[in-house]
């Protein structure tokens, strides 16, 4: 029942945001949306699937064989309080953010040579090794991300959250640790579990299903 309402809410606000259209593709995203169009980097970005018939996925998420560790399987579920999401809730997000919600941050958790190969618009890097000192994060530097980027606010050496964003983390699949360990090191720093929202398909699913990437 709750996922029911939740995927009433999302097709709710994307319908709200003039997302729906009577295009003719042939592949769309669900049976009620043909495309999105979200702001990467100050552009409009239009999201839709892939309409070749021809079309593969892209070979960097087609192995099937990774030595584990590191590429282990993720669990469903993360940590308790943080919510697992899909395509469609992603998309939700995206459309938010882009119709001026500045409480909403989709971030790409993985390091600078994956987000070369292509990434979600709308997205914004913030590799996992930025936020984790044992990777040789700076701590004056994370306290700059948590504060300017992310809106918390630190009071005599302690972490107010109460009006940082909602993270949305993904990185490139169930087989990938880069977004789990950036949720994993904000809970560690107080970060709300509620606030922290696990895209845990990831870009292979996201490529898997056609979605468009942006570089």
């Amino acid at each position: 029942m709750k996922k029911h309402y939740l995927l009433i809410i999302v097709l709710t606000s994307l319908a709200c945001s003039s997302v729906f259209s009577s295009t003719g593709l042939d592949v769309k995203i669900s049976n009620e949306i043909d495309f999105v169009d979200v702001k990467h980097k100050g552009k409009i970005v239009r999201i839709q699937r892939n309409q070749s018939p021809d079309h593969i996925i892209n070979p960097d998420y087609a192995k099937t064989s990774r030595k584990c560790p590191p590429f282990c399987i993720q669990p469903g579920k993360l940590a308790e309080g943080v919510e697992t999401i899909g395509e469609l809730e992603v998309l939700d997000y995206l459309v938010r953010m882009t119709n001026g919600d500045i409480s909403i941050l989709v971030i790409d958790s993985r390091t600078e040579g994956w987000v070369k190969k292509g990434t979600i618009p709308g997205s914004t890097n913030i590799p996992w090794t930025l936020l984790k000192q044992e990777a040789g994060a700076d701590p004056f530097e994370i306290a700059d991300i948590l504060e300017d980027r992310f809106g918390a606010v630190s009071i005599e050496g302690l972490w107010d959250f109460s009006n940082a964003k909602t993270l949305v983390l993904f990185c490139n699949g169930q087989w990938c640790g880069q977004s789990p360990s950036n949720i994993k090191t904000l809970l560690r720093f107080g970060y709300p579990a509620h606030k922290l929202k696990w895209y845990r398909g990831g870009m292979q699913n996201w490529e898997s299903l056609g979605l468009t990437v942006v570089k």
